[in-house]
């Protein structure tokens, strides 16, 4: 602000600094005015001096008070310009109040870092001066809210302002659409200038607001200088009916000093009575203002400087039984909440928390507005409302609307503090919370190959009822807007996509206190065409109960299952091969019939399960290394028949294999079941032996090959059992295959994340692969004849097509046979 304040509350000892007494005869008519607060006239005598003067100290005193002029008047570049001069000069060896004076005006321009050194080194020549780390506190604390902003939106409502200050309103009347506020704009009652502001005597206007939010011209609350007089104006406060105008004035007298004073007014209609002085202490020189009152209008706080204050401009309170009674015995609210500077402007909020502005409390720069809340018996620490509402300049005089949650105004210079032709004006700014808006998007993405799902159907069900059902576009994205998340609500979201297992998540809104976009990605698991087995559901030699210790390993598949509702399954269950195969045909049964009626026990519908005992007819492939200990293990692609199991030699090993084959695996093989309201668990599930299994019908193997424009030949290879082309390179010596191909292999599960060396998340980065990336093939095959672990790299420069190495086609064990075109199996 522009120190307005100064003219409604201290004529003579607002600013409880240093006072630096002349250095010399030359200087006391500056010092005079400077001392008197009439800053321009001080600073336009300092200026004519500094030209003047030749010697060094009595120099850098008058550049000092240029510059305490320059920050008095609101001209903070220049007033930091001064002190640096001075601070390299090290002025501050005399006055060590100098680094107070530049730490708190570079918080002003918020240069809250170089602030700190010059607080630090202000606390290193007067350790015991607390001011020192209130500035260091200030400039940690300032950081810390600007970069935590409050939701407050904060606008300005363009025509109650002027080039002038406007500032310090209330509202005027019960729908909450008019203003009455202070400004010393041009046409106010008095014609001349104030000797302590240089600026017009302030008064008291009114606005109202249109239906369609616009502000009437700003106009006098009176023209017969009933209110408005050719003293100063200003801080008004209503009574809660709307009916007392209460307000302040200070006396105007060029000879003598006068106190300021609060005054009320009826108000009829229009019309205001004669203001009558509200009797609160005796001495006509006290500086009283800014009244707020309860409710009940039978106490009333206000800013003075009484006897018995904490020093500077303090908030007091004074109380009264009835409305016809004086408010009597002032009383100071106190330490925790006055300090040595300045508390002024209080607005009382349902007569339990009270605003104020300080310069004494930790803040941005400048006056920040505070708020202390009553217990019953006394009013709390302050705490300071935070950014955007407090900024690095003055912000005082907040009031709030009571029919909105959080709305109202409050008064700053914010705009117009770095103008440095020193015309920057305070200006009435309005506030309210910004609605709570929230937004519900994601990625989706195959969890075997990191790609992009499109299509997969979001759905979300709020706790409030609502539904909505979204796709993920081209690039696995799918998002609800802002009318369809809405404030306070939980939301439960679904994704689903045929051939993969359906997921949940939740969102919520609860506890929110500001807007949110708010992020839920998923990855998706393929159903697989292979079974699935269970973890850890192994069995003792010849025994089929389902230990207690192995219902825990079933949560996944009962989750699985109660994720998706219209997924049926297939649990087979293996024995190893020693025994009878009838006797394991029968074990296999028992095992899997444990299983089936635990599901069922845990609410798994029997028409959505299907089992069967396989016995020991399907020695179990590994497609992953299994290790008896650190050191012994069986390798992936590896068949646990007899033959390979008798082959181990190791009796532990060979254990070990047989033990991998006692398992129960789950399969899914449908995805149609409509689900039921009640289900039977009653019912069980009738296990089926297979006893025989189709056996596919051998056919001749031929492989024909082709030549492509180059020459090459080629001819249908299978990887991991996807079948496609390849064509040989005879000069190459590594494999490799064109993008495109590489990523159908991945769509179609052909190869998975798993497979891929490196960092896969930075390998499969944005659903593509990137150049040069090489993957493992478990099975490479050609007809019959199988390659393991075959590696293969990525090569986006060429166009299509699988390319492989001479290496690879000889370790295959077949040549060609050009007058054929096919291949020959060795």
């Amino acid at each position: 602000m522009n120190r307005k304040y100064i003219a409604f509350l201290v004529f003579f000892i607002l600013f409880v600094g240093m006072k630096v007494s002349g250095q010399s005869i030359a200087t006391e008519s500056a010092d005079k005015d400077f001392d008197n607060h009439k800053y321009t006239t001080a600073l336009d005598k300092y200026k004519k001096l500094n030209s003047k003067i030749k010697d060094r100290k009595e120099k850098n005193y008058i550049r000092y008070r240029m510059a305490e002029c320059y920050r008095y008047m609101n001209m903070p570049k220049r007033a930091v310009s001064a002190y640096k001069a001075l601070y390299k000069k090290e002025y501050y060896k005399k006055t060590p109040e100098l680094l107070l004076s530049y730490g708190n005006t570079l918080r002003k321009l918020a240069k809250y870092e170089d602030a700190v050194p010059v607080f630090e080194k202000y606390k290193s020549i007067k350790p015991d001066d607390p001011r020192g780390d209130f500035g260091l506190e200030s400039c940690r604390l300032a950081k810390e809210w600007m970069e935590n902003p409050t939701p407050h939106v904060i606008t300005n409502p363009g025509t109650i302002n002027s080039k002038y200050s406007d500032f310090a309103c209330t509202y005027s009347s019960d729908n909450y659409n008019s203003l009455i506020f202070t400004s010393d704009r041009e046409g106010s009652t008095g014609k001349d200038i104030d000797e302590w502001t240089n600026q017009n005597f302030s008064d008291l206007y009114s606005s109202r607001m249109d239906r369609k939010g616009e502000w009437s011209e700003p106009t006098l609350i009176d023209e017969d200088e009933i209110i408005n007089t050719e003293a100063n104006e200003g801080s008004p406060m209503m009574n809660s009916s709307f009916t007392t105008l209460y307000f302040m004035r200070c006396g105007k007298s060029k000879s003598a000093k006068q106190g300021c004073h609060i005054y009320k007014s009826k108000r009829t209609g229009r019309n205001f009575s004669n203001p009558e002085m509200v009797p609160i202490t005796r001495d006509t020189l006290a500086v009283l203002g800014h009244p707020t009152l309860s409710e009940d209008e039978k106490m009333i706080i206000f800013t003075a400087n009484l006897p018995g204050g904490s020093g500077g401009m303090d908030l007091w309170y004074a109380t009264r039984k009835k409305h016809s009674d004086d408010f009597k015995n002032p009383k100071n609210l106190g330490p925790l909440v006055n300090t040595p500077s300045n508390e002024i402007f209080p607005f009382l909020r349902n007569d339990t928390t009270l605003y104020f502005a300080s310069e004494g409390h930790p803040g941005l720069g400048g006056l920040d507005i505070f708020k202390s809340t009553f217990d019953g018996e006394k009013w709390g620490k302050p705490v300071n409302i935070g950014y955007p509402l407090n900024s690095n300049s003055d912000d005082f005089a907040i009031i709030f609307n009571p029919n909105a949650e959080e709305e109202g105004y409050f008064s700053s210079n914010r705009k117009t503090i770095m103008d440095e032709r020193g015309k920057g004006k305070d200006d009435i700014w309005h506030f309210e919370i910004a609605p709570k808006l929230f937004t519900l998007s994601g990625v989706i993405k195959d969890d075997r190959s990191l790609l992009f799902l499109p299509d997969v159907t979001v759905k979300i069900a709020g706790s409030d009822g609502s539904t909505y059902e979204t796709k993920t576009n081209s690039v696995g994205f799918y998002e609800f807007k802002k009318d369809q998340i809405l404030k306070n609500t939980t939301y439960t979201i679904t994704a689903s996509k045929d051939k993969y297992f359906t997921e949940t998540a939740t969102e919520t809104t609860v506890g929110l206190d500001k807007s949110k976009d708010l992020v839920r990605d998923f990855v998706l698991r393929p159903i697989p065409k292979e079974p699935i087995v269970l973890p850890d559901i192994l069995y003792d030699l010849g025994k089929w109960d389902l230990k207690p210790q192995f219902q825990d390993s079933l949560q996944g598949l009962i989750e699985t299952l109660e994720k998706n509702p219209t997924i049926v399954i297939e649990l087979a269950s293996h024995t190893d091969s020693r025994d009878t195969e009838e006797r394991n045909d029968v074990l296999s049964q028992k095992r899997a019939q444990s299983v089936v009626d635990y599901l069922i026990q845990r609410g798994i519908n029997p028409k959505r399960l299907v089992a069967k005992g396989y016995g020991e007819r399907r020695p179990r492939k590994l497609r992953r290394r299994y290790y008896l200990n650190d050191s012994v293990y069986l390798d992936s692609a590896a068949v646990l028949n007899d033959e390979f199991i008798k082959n181990l030699g190791d009796k532990a090993l060979q254990e070990f294999a047989h033990q991998l084959n006692r398992r129960t695996e789950f399969s899914v093989i449908s995805n149609d079941f409509v689900p039921t309201e009640t289900v039977d668990n009653q019912t069980s599930t009738k296990v089926e032996i297979v006893t025989k299994e189709e056996t596919p019908e051998e056919k001749e193997l031929t492989i024909p090959i082709k030549y492509n424009s180059k020459g090459k030949p080629g001819f249908k290879v299978s990887l991991n059992d996807y079948s496609m082309s390849a064509w040989l390179d005879m000069k190459a010596n590594k494999n490799f295959i064109a993008l495109d191909d590489a990523l159908n292999l991945l769509r179609d599960g052909a190869i998975s994340k798993t497979d891929f060396d490196g960092d896969v998340n930075v390998v499969l980065a944005n659903s593509t692969i990137a150049d040069k990336a090489s993957f493992n093939i478990k099975d490479f095959k050609v007809g019959e004849k199988v390659v393991h672990n075959v590696k293969i790299f990525v090569n986006k420069k060429v166009d299509a097509g699988l390319y492989i190495s001479r290496g690879l086609f000889q370790s295959l064990g077949v040549k060609i046979d050009k007058k054929k075109k096919q291949l020959i199996f060795q």
